[in-house]
Parts: structure tokens; C-alpha cells; sequence
């Protein structure tokens, strides 16, 4: 991962096209390397979960460029890399298992992260998510304790408890959010190291049955859809 790592550096400290265009041959490299590592992901992930099989690197992979149509951030290109594991892709609306790195300095999440969930689902998949967890409480509250080490986002939660669930429960806290995302730190070391698929199949195995609870709530609402 090296490689990809040391290109998104540079890219940080050269986001423009001239830039870029004169050094694709580099980018083809990296990205290349980094689909490379996602493909074996991918299988990997399919050994503990395989509602995920047939998910493909193009659907699993975002994108390096940027849309700056609507953004004050006007650089072209995104200087982290990123891969959801899911049924479907990454557009699908399942809930699955992330892999992201990041230059140094970039803050755009602000650092290399491993993550698991849904990441703000449609409103349909949101309720029907927090009614499988009024529904099965202890479950939800059991697949965040086998998570080790990860922990549920509270980048967007609701100050009052959304209309048609209890104010009274002692769950009440986990129907306030709007992004029910798990997610840990992944340190460089661990990035370089010669072990990183081991390192972060392992990982993310813990966090299958977090994944799965998610995905039959979301599996449910489609269906009424």
C-alpha cells in the first residue's frame, strides 16, 4: 500500500491538473495497486459474509475525482481512496464494510479508518432500522459489543427521539441517529505492513453481525418499497 499512500501524498500537495495529468502513469500505478488489495478484500469478506458475493472492485471503489460543481473546495481530485464491500456496491444502499486511506494532513475523515454500517440511509431504510433495534434491542446492542474497538459515529444524531419511538425505553439513544456507521482508526504500521489483508479481514469479520442486523432491516424496506 505503499505506493498508493506516497501518490495520494504528493497528489496532496499538488491538487490540480497539470499536476496530475503529467504524472497518470503514477496514479494508474497506485490506483491499480489499490484495487489490486480490494479484490483480495473482496474475497476475503465473502468468506464471512456472502450477501456480498459478486460485488466487483469498479462497484466497490469511489472515485478520485472530485464533483466541485457545488463545493468551495475547488481542488479537482480527492486525496484518499476508499472501498465499500456490500451487496450490490456501493451504491445500493446496503449497509457494508469500508477501507479508506488518506494523505497525511488531508482531514478529510483524518487518517486511515476501517468502518462497517450504513452510512446516513434513505429514510425508509432508517426506519425500518430503528425498528429492528426496538424490536430486538439486545441483538443490536450485542453485534456493537462483538465489534471490538469500533465504535457507532455520532456525526449525526437527533436531539429528540424521531416520532413513533419510545421516549421512555432504555434504548432510546440508539433511535437518534441518522448514521448507523461503526468505525476504528487503522494505523499506519498496520497500512504498511506486510499482514494488512489478514489485519483488516480480521477486523471487519468482527463487525459482520453488526452489518447483518443492518441488512435485514434495510432487506425489509426495500421489499415494502
Amino acid at each position: 500500500m505503499k505506493t498508493t499512500l506516497d501518490f495520494l501524498n504528493l497528489l496532496q500537495a499538488n491538487n490540480n491538473k497539470p499536476w496530475f495529468d503529467a504524472h497518470r502513469e503514477m496514479y494508474l500505478e497506485a490506483k491499480a495497486r489499490f484495487e489490486a488489495f480490494v479484490q483480495r478484500l473482496i474475497d476475503e469478506v465473502v468468506r464471512f459474509d456472502p450477501s456480498t458475493a459478486g460485488a466487483t472492485v469498479k462497484e466497490c471503489v469511489f472515485r478520485i475525482y472530485r464533483d466541485t460543481r457545488f463545493s468551495h473546495n475547488k481542488n479537482p481530485y480527492k486525496t484518499h481512496m476508499g472501498a465499500l464491500i456490500c451487496p450490490h456496491g456501493r451504491n445500493s444502499g446496503y449497509a457494508g464494510y469500508y477501507f479508506h486511506i488518506e494523505a497525511h494532513g488531508a482531514q478529510y475523515i483524518g487518517g486511515h479508518l476501517l468502518a462497517a454500517g450504513a452510512h446516513m440511509p434513505m429514510p425508509k431504510e432508517l426506519e425500518s432500522i430503528r425498528t429492528e433495534i426496538l424490536d430486538n434491542p439486545q441483538g443490536f446492542v450485542h453485534s456493537l459489543e462483538t465489534a471490538r474497538g469500533f465504535e457507532l459515529s455520532h456525526s449525526s444524531k437527533l436531539q429528540r427521539v424521531p416520532k413513533g419511538f419510545p421516549s421512555d425505553s432504555e434504548w432510546t439513544e440508539y433511535f437518534k441517529y441518522r448514521d448507523y456507521s461503526i468505525s476504528k482508526p487503522l494505523p499506519e504500521k498496520k497500512l504498511l505492513a506486510s499482514d494488512l489483508l489478514e489485519y483488516v479481514a480480521g477486523e471487519l469479520r468482527a463487525t459482520s453481525e453488526f452489518v447483518a442486523l443492518l441488512n435485514r432491516a434495510i432487506e425489509y424496506a426495500k421489499k415494502e418499497m
